[in-house]
C-alpha cells in the first residue's frame, strides 16, 4: 500500500471517528431534554430553562407527605420568585387511566386547589421520565437544577414534622443560594 493511500485510509478513520462522536453527543443531548405538560396548557422544557436556577418537587397527589411538599413548594415560590429561579411541582400521577395511581387533570388540580400550589404543575404522565433522568429513588423528592443546566444531589425522605419539614425547605433554600 502506498505512503498516500495509507493517510488517505487514516483520515478517513479519524472523520468517521469524528462523525460518530457527534451523533453520539446529539443523541445524548436530545435523551436529556426533558419536555412537561403544564398543567394549564403547554410544555415546559427544562433544557430551555438554562441561565435559571431550577427546582423541581417531584411527587404526586395521592401521596400522604405531598400536603408536606406542597409547603416547602409554596415556602420557596414566596421566597424566590419571580428571580432567576423557576420552581414547579411534577406530578408523577400517571396518566393512563387504567394504572392504580391514575389521576386526571381534575383530580390534580383539586390537589393544587387544597394545597394553596403556587407554582406551576407540570406532569410526568407516565410517572419515570423525571425519577429515571435524575436518578429519583424515592416520593416526594426535591431536585435543584444549576443554572447549567446540571442537577444537584435529589433532596427526599420527607418526614410530618413541621420542624424536620421546614429543616428540609432550609437545606433546598441554602442549595439555591449557592447556585444564584
Amino acid at each position: 500500500m502506498s505512503e498516500m493511500a495509507f493517510k488517505d485510509m487514516k483520515n478517513i478513520k479519524i472523520l468517521f471517528g469524528i462523525l460518530v462522536l457527534v451523533i453520539a453527543m446529539t443523541t445524548a443531548s436530545a435523551a436529556q431534554s426533558i419536555n412537561l405538560q403544564a398543567l394549564e396548557g403547554g410544555s415546559v422544557a427544562l433544557d430551555a430553562q438554562r441561565g435559571k436556577v431550577v427546582v423541581l418537587a417531584i411527587g404526586a397527589s395521592w401521596l400522604p407527605l405531598s400536603k408536606q411538599q406542597a409547603m416547602i413548594v409554596n415556602k420557596l415560590a414566596k421566597k424566590y420568585s419571580p428571580n432567576d429561579v423557576a420552581i414547579y411541582f411534577v406530578t408523577t400521577d400517571s396518566a393512563n387511566a387504567k394504572s392504580k395511581n391514575f389521576a386526571d387533570d381534575a383530580q390534580v388540580r383539586k390537589f393544587a386547589t387544597a394545597n394553596k400550589m403556587s407554582a406551576p404543575i407540570l406532569r410526568d404522565a407516565d410517572g419515570l421520565l423525571t425519577l429515571k433522568r435524575f436518578k429519583v429513588d424515592q416520593l416526594p423528592s426535591f431536585v435543584v437544577i444549576g443554572k447549567d443546566g446540571s442537577p444537584i444531589e435529589p433532596f427526599g425522605g420527607l418526614d410530618p414534622d413541621a420542624a424536620a419539614t421546614d429543616n428540609l425547605a432550609n437545606q433546598i433554600a441554602a442549595a439555591i443560594d449557592r447556585l444564584k
